[in-house]
C-alpha cells in the first residue's frame, strides 16, 4: 500500500540543517497494523505526515496504492486523503460549538451526503463507539475518553482504508486507553491499514509490526533513520 523510496526530509533552523528523515526505504502492506516508536524528535510525526500526503520529502518518493503522492497536485492529494485516509490525533481537534453528532457528520457534509444520510451514518458510528446516548452533547460536556471516541467515529465516517494515528492514547487514563485500543483491534480485523506513532509500550505491543526510529547527532545535523523492528 505504502512504499517509501530513499526518502529524506530536511528543515532549516537558522543557519542549521536538521534532518528529520535520512534516506528511508519502507514498505507497508495493505491491512498491516504498524507502530512507529522512538524518542521524541526522532522523526515519527514527520513520517506520519509524509504518509498522509501533507509534507513533501526533500528527496525520494512516497507511493500510495501505486501513485506517487507528491507528483499529485495539492487538490488531488486532499481528495485522496478525503476518500482513503482517516487521521487520529492526540488533541482530538473536535469543533467545540458542534455536538458530537455534528462533529462526526462534518466529513459526510464535505462529501456532499444528504442530511438524512449524514444523520443516519453519524448515529451508527456513535453507537459503534458506545456514545449513542451522547450524540447531542458538545465536547465540553464529554470526558477526555469520550472526546477521543467521538474523534474516532469522525475518522471512520468516510470508511477510510488507512488510519494514521499520532499518539492517540497520549491524553487518556489506562481504562480509556484500553477502550481505544480495542477499537483499533476491531478496525484492524475489519481489514484497515493502521499506522500509529506512539510512546506507549501498550499501544506498540498491540501492533503486528513495530518500527523503531533512531537518531544520531553530529554537530547541528540530526540524521534520523528507520530501523527494522519486530
Amino acid at each position: 500500500m505504502f512504499h517509501l523510496e530513499s526518502v529524506s526530509k530536511q528543515y532549516q533552523q537558522g543557519d542549521n540543517t536538521v534532518s528529520a528523515l535520512d534516506s528511508t526505504t519502507l514498505d507497508i502492506q495493505r491491512g498491516e497494523f504498524i507502530a512507529i516508536v522512538g524518542p521524541s524528535g526522532s522523526g515519527k510525526s514527520t513520517m506520519l505526515t509524509l504518509l498522509g500526503g501533507m509534507l513533501a520529502p526533500t528527496a525520494g518518493k512516497v507511493w500510495f496504492g501505486g501513485q506517487s503522492l507528491y507528483d499529485l497536485t495539492v487538490t488531488e492529494r486532499a481528495e485522496l486523503r478525503r476518500l482513503k485516509m482517516g487521521f487520529v490525533f492526540q488533541t482530538f481537534n473536535l469543533i467545540p460549538y458542534l455536538t458530537a453528532l455534528e462533529n462526526v457528520e462534518v466529513p459526510l457534509l464535505l462529501r456532499g451526503d444528504s442530511k438524512s444520510n449524514q444523520r443516519k451514518r453519524g448515529l451508527e458510528l456513535l453507537d459503534q463507539v458506545g456514545l449513542g446516548d451522547r450524540a447531542h452533547h458538545k465536547p465540553s460536556q464529554l470526558s477526555t475518553g469520550q472526546q477521543q471516541r467521538v474523534a474516532l467515529a469522525r475518522t471512520l465516517a468516510n470508511d477510510p482504508c488507512v488510519i494514521l494515528a499520532d499518539e492517540p492514547t497520549g491524553n487518556l487514563d489506562p481504562e480509556m486507553r484500553d477502550q481505544v485500543l480495542a477499537f483499533f483491534d476491531e478496525f484492524h480485523r475489519s481489514g484497515k491499514t493502521i499506522v500509529v506513532v506512539t510512546h506507549d509500550p501498550e499501544v506498540a505491543l498491540r501492533a503486528a509490526r513495530r518500527l523503531q526510529m533512531t537518531a544520531s547527532c553530529v554537530g547541528a545535523e540530526l540524521p534520523h533513520r528507520l530501523a527494522k523492528a519486530a
